[in-house]
């Protein structure tokens, strides 16, 4: 079964082979191109192409078209009617061109002749720079050189290499790009001393050349192999005592040694002689990264260096850190008695740490004390706690590693800002560009020379929700007053920048706002309230997001316009220091609608408007617009009533506009004097047999039923000084009891005349019953008559007590009195008959017991 597979197989290749040669025979079947002189040509010659059709290879006897064209890279150069063309070419570039010759026998179709190509080159120019090298003891020899100019002709290269005793190697190569040949040869150096000598030469259908001979010995051209298995052990784990190990070939005399940190500057170099492998390193830094390589020779003088070993990459042990810690703190009042430290530090560099810092050790102690009150210990680079402010306190803080501690850091515990004399003036900001802000202060006056340095501290001003901005600090010395800050410096953000001034405990301050590549808001301020506030407007809103407000927030505006106004919005400026959140207006109109919003400003423009709010402001009365005026009213009036004559004035008109039915007191008519005496008289009077008729004797005297009768009241003067009343004789109640002045109760007299008669008060309640309507006063027409007891008067109403008396008359003919001024004239404005008699009545009788009068109304 194997053999018949083999021969199908040889079978296959057969076939192919003979349609490759058939088809290479089938290409100038027609004819043939024939190039003189030659298809290879040097740069610039020019070249004969024939092209002749073979023996009845032509178009068909019966066709008179019969043309054969010359084709250079698919354009036609020439063309002609028969069975040969003939052309001359010059110009032609370097490397290889295509010429083909085509048989059209119609005008629509050519039919493939033959071809060929022409190669232009140049001569090889001769090698150079023969070097040979073996690799390693057991290597083999391996010649490069430099070719020179490119031939782009094939081109073959030959190294010969001839050595003692007439020993020829020789090798070549075929490909005009070739430099490097390995003979396959190994040199021993058995006799380190013996000459070779190696050639290279060039060989083209231009021509050929051949290099200088190199000559050399085995020592000169073999190369050990590079050092491997390197390490690096350093005696009680200390970076004092390191070694560095390798193995080499066993016939290496000199070795080089290079070093440095890792990926950090150049290398140090060291040499050393018969090291047999090993290497002590004295000057290597604790706690570093390090790269070593080793290259090994074979003689001082002779030969070649290897190449670098393989980088061998460790870190070295750590030591005991040095240095010590830059530290800085800020203070804060809790309470009156307390106030809390944050303590901030930074990292030492790696070579003042020289190991991993595993944590920090913070010793809080009073300056009065003999011992520390507190010892923390803690991982991070900050520190915060609370002690009095009554006492003096002092700080230390120092590094730990595996190995040991930094000397501790002390500081104690001031008021930076406290001696105002140390503040640095004019403290200001500039954006430096995307990541850098200029600072520049002026020194504190006369307490300049005082100033030991000067430290510029930062923090980003609103960092993202629930994160705590980094503390950074730079310190300056006392001459300079600038510093460009850009740690943690981040484009288009706002930092709170302050300036120290120290001058051993005592410091002063000064603080500034600044940013770095500022931009204008991306969004507006959003108004979440707004309140009136007696008469004036108070606008709160949020903050702008921090990562919106790209820089710092110089000022806020406020934009206000009425709801249906078309022009243009009025507006005021707040700075970002008078208020962050609020703000009062009291410039708006009440009783309008407005329309509110808000904008934001940075050194760069001005943000989008924020949200719109309506508000109409009610308006409430603005006492200052009042208290003039009043003020002013009240002088004038005090001024006007120190004098009497206008108050004299004063006081007649409001006695004429009170009304005369009000009085400040009406007594219980129940127990007037009057109404006792007149009881007597009536007693007296009345017959006894019309008391039986028409009044039952009852077992107790019955109570008067009284009507006030409201008479026609002609004006009368009134005495501004009353006189005093006469004295009579009193009775034993305390009335008068006179039987000379009786008047019946149908006819009494006016009541000016029972004033003169009687001079006293008899005119509070004047009738009792009735009168006949044509009676008039002063003269009773009707007898008196005795009341029933369930009567009322429904017409005539009670006469008010309130009417003025003049002193009584003795005669009628006396004279009147002469001082009766001011006249007084009743002028009231509330009629008369503006009380009526009650319009029901109470049971079988009124009784004076049940009467109640008033100035406002009559009550039961």
């Amino acid at each position: 079964m194997a053999h018949i597979v083999r021969a199908c197989y040889l079978a296959l290749i057969f076939v192919i082979i003979s349609l490759l040669v058939k088809a290479t025979i089938d290409v100038c079947k027609r004819g043939d191109v024939t190039v003189q002189p030659s298809r290879f040509l040097p740069l610039g010659s020019s070249v004969n192409i024939s092209c002749s059709l073979k023996p009845k290879q032509g178009c068909s006897p019966y066709s008179n078209f019969n043309r054969l064209s010359l084709y250079k890279r698919d354009k036609k150069i020439k063309f002609q009617h028969g069975h040969s063309l003939s052309s001359q070419v010059s110009g032609l570039p370097l490397g290889t061109t295509v010429f083909v010759c085509k048989l059209a026998c119609s005008s629509n179709e050519e039919i493939h002749v033959c071809g060929a190509e022409i190669s232009v080159g140049v001569a090889p120019e001769q090698p150079q720079n023969v070097s040979c090298t073996q690799k390693g003891e057991h290597g083999t020899v391996a010649c490069t050189w430099g070719r020179g100019q490119d031939t782009h002709l094939p081109t073959a290269y030959t190294l010969q290499l001839n050595g003692p005793k007439n020993a020829t190697w020789q090798k070549t190569c075929n490909d005009y790009l070739c430099n490097h040949l390995d003979l396959g040869i190994n040199l021993t150096l058995e006799s380190p001393e013996s000459s070779y000598t190696a050639r290279v030469t060039a060989i083209s259908d231009l021509g050929n050349a051949s290099s200088f001979p190199s000559t050399f010995t085995a020592l000169d051209i073999v190369r050990p192999l590079p050092a491997w298995d390197i390490r690096i052990k350093c005696a009680n784990d200390s970076v004092s005592r390191c070694t560095l190990q390798w193995r080499d070939e066993g016939m290496v005399l000199l070795n080089r040694l290079r070093y440095r940190p890792s990926n950090k500057g150049s290398w140090n170099m060291v040499n050393t002689t018969n090291a047999k492998g090993r290497h002590d390193l004295l000057d290597l830094k604790p706690f570093t990264d390090y790269e070593f390589q080793v290259s090994s020779k074979l003689h001082l003088y002779k030969g070649s260096w290897s190449d670098w070993s393989e980088t061998l990459r460790m870190q070295t042990p750590e030591e005991e850190p040095t240095g010590t810690l830059d530290i800085w703190y800020i203070t804060q009042n809790t309470d009156y008695s307390r106030q809390q430290i944050s303590l901030f530090w930074k990292n030492l560099s790696v070579s003042e740490a020289r190991g991993k810092i595993l944590h920090y050790q913070v010793t809080l102690l009073e300056v009065a004390g003999e011992k520390a009150t507190l010892q923390n210990i803690t991982e991070h680079t900050f520190w915060t706690w609370v002690i009095p402010r009554t006492a003096n306190w002092t700080v230390a803080v120092s590094a730990a590693n595996s190995k040991g501690s930094s000397l501790p850091t002390r500081v104690n515990i001031a008021d930076l800002c406290g001696a105002g004399l140390l503040a640095p003036g004019q403290v200001s900001a500039n954006s430096e560009g995307m990541d850098s802000i200029m600072v520049t202060w002026e020194p504190p006056g006369e307490a300049a020379s005082a100033v030991q340095e000067y430290v510029v501290e930062w923090r980003e001003l609103h960092p993202g929700p629930g994160t705590w901005p980094p503390l950074n600090w730079l310190r300056t010395s006392p001459n300079n007053v600038s510093a460009l800050i850009s740690e943690n410096i981040k484009p288009h953000t706002c930092y709170e920048i302050r300036v120290y001034a120290l001058s051993g405990p005592r410091g002063g301050c000064g603080a500034v706002r600044g940013d770095s590549a500022p931009r204008a808001p991306l969004s507006g301020p959003h108004i979440n309230a707004i309140t009136e506030d007696k008469g004036r407007l108070l606008i709160s809103w949020d903050r702008i997001p921090a990562q919106d407000q790209m820089g710092c927030i110089l000022r806020y505006r406020i934009y206000w316009k009425e709801q249906s106004s078309t022009s243009q919005p009025q507006f005021c400026e707040i700075p970002y220091s008078v208020s962050e959140n609020s703000y009062l207006i009291d410039s708006l109109q009440p009783r309008v609608r407005y329309v509110l919003w808000m904008t934001a400003l940075t050194a760069a423009g001005e943000s989008p408007q924020g949200n719109e709010r309506e508000f109409c402001l009610q308006g409430k009365a603005n006492w200052s617009t009042f208290m003039a005026p009043s003020i002013c009213t009240a002088v004038i009036m005090v001024g006007i009533f120190s004098m009497r004559y206008f108050r004299q004035k004063l006081s007649v008109l409001l006695s004429a506009l009170r009304p005369q039915w009000c009085n400040r007191e009406i007594p219980d008519p129940a127990n007037s004097t009057w109404a006792k005496n007149y009881s007597i008289v009536e007693e007296v009077q009345l017959p006894v047999d019309r008391l039986l008729t028409d009044w039952p004797a009852p077992k107790e005297p019955e109570p008067l039923v009284i009507s006030e009768v409201l008479h026609q009241v002609t004006p009368v003067f009134r005495q501004l000084l009353r006189a005093n009343w006469p004295e009579k004789e009193k009775g034993d109640q305390g009335h008068y009891t006179s039987e000379e002045t009786r008047y019946s109760a149908s006819s009494l007299p006016p009541p000016r005349a029972l004033m003169a008669e009687t001079g006293q008060l008899v005119d509070l309640y004047k009738v009792l019953g009735s009168r006949s309507p044509n009676s008039k006063p002063g003269n009773p027409a009707s007898p008196s008559r005795v009341l029933p007891g369930d009567y009322l008067p429904t017409q005539e109403g009670y006469l008010p007590s309130n009417i003025d008396y003049l002193p009584a008359q003795e005669a009628p003919g006396a004279e009147p009195l002469k001082e009766l001024e001011p006249q007084h004239i009743s002028l009231s404005v509330f009629p008369s008959s503006s009380l009526h008699p009650l319009p029901f009545s109470c049971g079988e009788k009124l009784t004076l017991d049940r009467l109640k009068m008033g100035c406002g109304s009559l009550m039961l």
